[in-house]
């Protein structure tokens, strides 16, 4: 089965489309290194929790979105060749500063499939 990267950040709301540009570049180079698919969604639903939530969990200001993504592959090999190979990748060499999110703020990890209906 299919091998998941999942991400969950806090994306500025006046930074949406230079977010959108730098995910949409960054998608092609994942997939040039065998990613399936790459999808990036923006948060349109996303409420604020009492003990946990996708707001609280990124840290989430008034000023920002909630972004959900993963990036599908064919499975855990090809995922591991393929994301050293993207990190790699000139492509993909964004100083900090030229980032429209704050990284440390990043929730991410990397999950087996174990349902696919």
């Amino acid at each position: 089965m299919a091998y998941i990267d999942g991400f969950v950040i806090a994306v500025p709301n006046a930074k949406r489309e230079a977010y959108q540009a730098i995910a949409q570049s960054a998608a092609a180079v994942f997939k040039d290194h065998g990613a399936l698919r790459v999808v990036e969604c923006w948060g349109d639903d996303v409420p604020e929790g009492k003990v946990t939530s996708f707001p609280m969990a990124v840290k989430r200001t008034p000023e920002e979105s909630v972004v959900f993504s993963w990036i599908e592959w064919p499975d855990k090999a090809t995922r591991d060749k393929g994301m050293e190979k993207s990190m790699a990748d000139p492509r993909m060499d964004h100083k900090p500063e030229d980032m429209p999110f704050d990284g440390q703020r990043m929730i991410f990890g990397g999950f087996e499939t174990i349902v696919d209906a």
